[in-house]
Protein backbone atom coordinates (compact mmCIF):
# COMPACT_ATOMS: atom_id res chain seq x y z
CA UNK A 1 0.00 0.00 0.00
CA UNK A 2 1.98 2.90 -0.92
CA UNK A 3 -1.17 5.33 -0.60
CA UNK A 4 -1.40 5.42 3.28
CA UNK A 5 0.45 8.77 3.34
CA UNK A 6 0.62 9.02 7.38
CA UNK A 7 -2.19 7.51 8.65
CA UNK A 8 -2.43 6.18 12.18
CA UNK A 9 -4.65 3.87 13.85
CA UNK A 10 -4.75 3.19 18.02
CA UNK A 11 -7.49 0.11 17.96
CA UNK A 12 -8.45 -1.34 21.33
CA UNK A 13 -9.70 -4.99 21.03
CA UNK A 14 -11.09 -7.33 23.50
CA UNK A 15 -14.73 -7.58 25.53
CA UNK A 16 -16.10 -5.45 28.54
CA UNK A 17 -18.19 -8.00 29.65
CA UNK A 18 -15.10 -10.17 30.54
CA UNK A 19 -12.90 -8.06 33.59
CA UNK A 20 -9.54 -7.57 32.35
CA UNK A 21 -10.65 -8.63 28.35
CA UNK A 22 -12.00 -5.32 28.25
CA UNK A 23 -8.43 -3.27 28.84
CA UNK A 24 -7.81 -2.24 25.31
CA UNK A 25 -11.25 -0.89 25.02
CA UNK A 26 -10.99 1.23 28.15
CA UNK A 27 -7.14 1.94 26.77
CA UNK A 28 -9.14 3.48 23.38
CA UNK A 29 -11.21 5.05 25.48
CA UNK A 30 -8.92 7.18 27.84
CA UNK A 31 -7.35 8.27 24.81
CA UNK A 32 -9.98 9.55 22.90
CA UNK A 33 -11.50 11.05 25.99
CA UNK A 34 -8.24 12.86 27.50
CA UNK A 35 -6.39 13.70 24.22
CA UNK A 36 -6.87 16.11 21.38
CA UNK A 37 -5.40 13.96 18.09
CA UNK A 38 -4.52 15.18 14.82
CA UNK A 39 -7.41 13.76 11.50
CA UNK A 40 -4.88 11.68 10.43
CA UNK A 41 -5.22 9.78 13.63
CA UNK A 42 -8.04 7.40 14.11
CA UNK A 43 -9.19 5.76 17.75
CA UNK A 44 -10.81 2.35 17.16
CA UNK A 45 -13.15 0.40 19.86
CA UNK A 46 -12.36 -3.11 17.78
CA UNK A 47 -14.32 -4.74 19.87
CA UNK A 48 -14.71 -8.49 18.94
CA UNK A 49 -14.65 -7.55 15.48
CA UNK A 50 -12.24 -10.11 13.68
CA UNK A 51 -11.87 -9.57 10.08
CA UNK A 52 -14.10 -6.81 9.84
CA UNK A 53 -11.15 -4.71 10.80
CA UNK A 54 -9.13 -5.71 7.99
CA UNK A 55 -9.86 -2.45 5.69
CA UNK A 56 -8.93 -0.13 8.91
CA UNK A 57 -5.83 -2.06 9.49
CA UNK A 58 -4.65 -2.16 5.89
CA UNK A 59 -5.46 1.59 5.35
CA UNK A 60 -3.04 2.38 8.13
CA UNK A 61 1.07 3.46 7.79
CA UNK A 62 1.29 3.08 11.61
CA UNK A 63 -0.83 0.32 14.17
CA UNK A 64 -1.41 0.76 17.90
CA UNK A 65 -2.88 -2.18 19.32
CA UNK A 66 -3.81 -2.45 23.19
CA UNK A 67 -5.06 -5.54 24.38
CA UNK A 68 -5.43 -7.96 27.15
CA UNK A 69 -2.21 -10.75 26.54
CA UNK A 70 -1.36 -13.39 28.22
CA UNK A 71 2.42 -13.50 29.05
CA UNK A 72 2.64 -15.84 31.30
CA UNK A 73 4.16 -13.13 34.21
CA UNK A 74 1.94 -11.62 37.18
CA UNK A 75 -1.14 -10.14 36.56
CA UNK A 76 -0.83 -6.51 35.86
CA UNK A 77 2.39 -6.65 33.90
CA UNK A 78 2.61 -4.40 31.16
CA UNK A 79 4.54 -5.44 28.30
CA UNK A 80 5.18 -4.00 24.88
CA UNK A 81 5.60 -5.70 21.37
CA UNK A 82 7.17 -4.35 18.21
CA UNK A 83 7.48 -5.58 14.56
CA UNK A 84 7.32 -8.45 12.95
CA UNK A 85 6.61 -9.48 16.55
CA UNK A 86 3.30 -8.40 16.72
CA UNK A 87 1.78 -11.52 14.31
CA UNK A 88 3.97 -13.86 15.41
CA UNK A 89 3.11 -13.24 19.31
CA UNK A 90 -0.54 -13.28 18.87
CA UNK A 91 -0.43 -16.36 16.84
CA UNK A 92 1.42 -18.02 19.62
CA UNK A 93 -0.21 -16.39 22.55
CA UNK A 94 -4.20 -16.76 21.51
CA UNK A 95 -5.86 -16.47 24.66
CA UNK A 96 -9.66 -15.96 23.40
CA UNK A 97 -11.72 -15.79 20.30
CA UNK A 98 -10.94 -11.90 19.35
CA UNK A 99 -7.31 -12.51 19.50
CA UNK A 100 -7.82 -15.44 16.67
CA UNK A 101 -10.06 -12.94 15.06
CA UNK A 102 -7.17 -10.61 15.08
CA UNK A 103 -4.36 -12.80 13.48
CA UNK A 104 -6.65 -13.64 10.62
CA UNK A 105 -6.22 -9.69 10.23
CA UNK A 106 -2.83 -9.32 10.61
CA UNK A 107 -2.46 -12.56 8.22
CA UNK A 108 -4.85 -10.96 5.78
CA UNK A 109 -3.32 -7.67 5.78
CA UNK A 110 0.41 -9.46 5.06
CA UNK A 111 -1.04 -11.31 2.28
CA UNK A 112 -2.16 -8.15 0.59
CA UNK A 113 0.70 -6.50 1.45
CA UNK A 114 -1.08 -4.11 3.43
CA UNK A 115 0.39 -4.38 6.50
CA UNK A 116 0.87 -1.41 8.86
CA UNK A 117 4.87 -0.19 8.23
CA UNK A 118 4.69 -0.08 12.15
CA UNK A 119 3.04 -2.15 14.69
CA UNK A 120 3.06 -1.84 18.30
CA UNK A 121 1.39 -4.36 20.69
CA UNK A 122 0.62 -2.81 24.12
CA UNK A 123 -0.86 -5.48 26.41
CA UNK A 124 -1.00 -6.34 29.70
CA UNK A 125 -0.97 -9.83 31.60
CA UNK A 126 -4.74 -10.22 32.82
CA UNK A 127 -5.80 -11.20 35.98
CA UNK A 128 -9.54 -12.75 35.74
CA UNK A 129 -11.61 -13.35 32.18
CA UNK A 130 -14.07 -15.75 33.97
CA UNK A 131 -16.24 -13.00 35.46
CA UNK A 132 -19.16 -12.26 32.99
CA UNK A 133 -20.16 -8.43 33.53
CA UNK A 134 -17.29 -7.88 35.61
CA UNK A 135 -14.81 -4.69 35.25
CA UNK A 136 -11.30 -4.70 35.15
CA UNK A 137 -9.26 -6.04 38.47
CA UNK A 138 -7.57 -3.83 40.60
CA UNK A 139 -3.95 -4.51 39.09
CA UNK A 140 -5.25 -4.08 35.42
CA UNK A 141 -6.85 -1.17 35.27
CA UNK A 142 -3.84 0.46 37.38
CA UNK A 143 -1.81 -0.16 34.02
CA UNK A 144 -4.12 2.24 32.01
CA UNK A 145 -2.57 5.46 32.70
CA UNK A 146 1.28 3.59 31.75
CA UNK A 147 -0.15 1.86 28.78
CA UNK A 148 -1.53 5.14 27.39
CA UNK A 149 1.98 7.11 27.86
CA UNK A 150 3.55 4.53 25.88
CA UNK A 151 1.31 4.76 23.02
CA UNK A 152 1.37 9.10 23.31
CA UNK A 153 5.09 8.64 23.09
CA UNK A 154 5.06 6.46 20.18
CA UNK A 155 2.49 8.86 18.70
CA UNK A 156 5.21 11.73 19.60
CA UNK A 157 7.78 9.36 17.16
CA UNK A 158 5.68 9.08 14.26
CA UNK A 159 5.32 13.20 14.29
CA UNK A 160 1.94 13.49 16.16
CA UNK A 161 1.59 15.98 18.85
CA UNK A 162 -1.41 15.22 21.43
CA UNK A 163 -2.81 17.92 23.54
CA UNK A 164 -4.32 17.38 26.65
CA UNK A 165 -8.13 18.35 26.83
CA UNK A 166 -10.11 18.56 30.05
CA UNK A 167 -12.05 15.36 30.69
CA UNK A 168 -15.65 15.71 29.62
CA UNK A 169 -18.73 13.71 31.52
CA UNK A 170 -19.35 10.34 29.83
CA UNK A 171 -23.28 9.69 29.42
CA UNK A 172 -22.53 6.18 28.03
CA UNK A 173 -23.74 3.45 30.14
CA UNK A 174 -20.20 1.64 29.44
CA UNK A 175 -18.53 4.73 30.79
CA UNK A 176 -16.08 2.55 33.16
CA UNK A 177 -16.95 4.27 36.42
CA UNK A 178 -20.70 4.11 35.85
CA UNK A 179 -20.26 0.39 34.49
CA UNK A 180 -18.76 -0.98 37.90
CA UNK A 181 -21.18 1.36 40.35
CA UNK A 182 -23.99 -0.17 38.52
CA UNK A 183 -22.80 -3.90 38.87
CA UNK A 184 -25.03 -5.70 41.82
CA UNK A 185 -23.31 -7.35 44.37
CA UNK A 186 -22.06 -11.16 44.57
CA UNK A 187 -24.88 -11.60 46.46
CA UNK A 188 -27.45 -10.45 43.57
CA UNK A 189 -25.46 -11.25 40.50
CA UNK A 190 -23.51 -14.74 39.88
CA UNK A 191 -20.44 -13.54 38.84
CA UNK A 192 -19.20 -16.70 36.90
CA UNK A 193 -22.43 -18.14 35.53
CA UNK A 194 -25.56 -19.70 36.95
CA UNK A 195 -24.85 -23.40 38.33
CA UNK A 196 -28.53 -24.22 37.86
CA UNK A 197 -28.54 -22.64 34.03
CA UNK A 198 -25.52 -24.93 32.97
CA UNK A 199 -26.36 -27.50 34.21
CA UNK A 200 -29.55 -27.37 32.30
CA UNK A 201 -27.77 -26.59 29.24
CA UNK A 202 -25.67 -29.59 29.57
CA UNK A 203 -28.68 -31.79 30.03
CA UNK A 204 -30.45 -30.27 26.49
CA UNK A 205 -32.98 -28.23 28.42
CA UNK A 206 -32.05 -24.62 27.59
CA UNK A 207 -34.65 -22.76 28.05
CA UNK A 208 -37.12 -23.97 30.90
CA UNK A 209 -34.81 -23.18 34.15
CA UNK A 210 -36.76 -20.88 36.43
CA UNK A 211 -34.30 -18.42 37.95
Amino acid sequence: MSNRGDSILVLGIGNLLWADEGFGVRCAEALQAGWSLPDNVNILDGGTQGLYLLPYVTEARHLIVFDAIDYGLEPGTLKVIEGDDVPRFMGAKKMSLHQTGFQEVLSSAMLMDGLPESLVLIGVQPKELEDYGGSLRPEVRARLPEALQIALYKLRSWGVEPVAIEAAEDASPLNLNDYEAGRPDEEAACRIGDDRFLARMAEGHPTDVEL
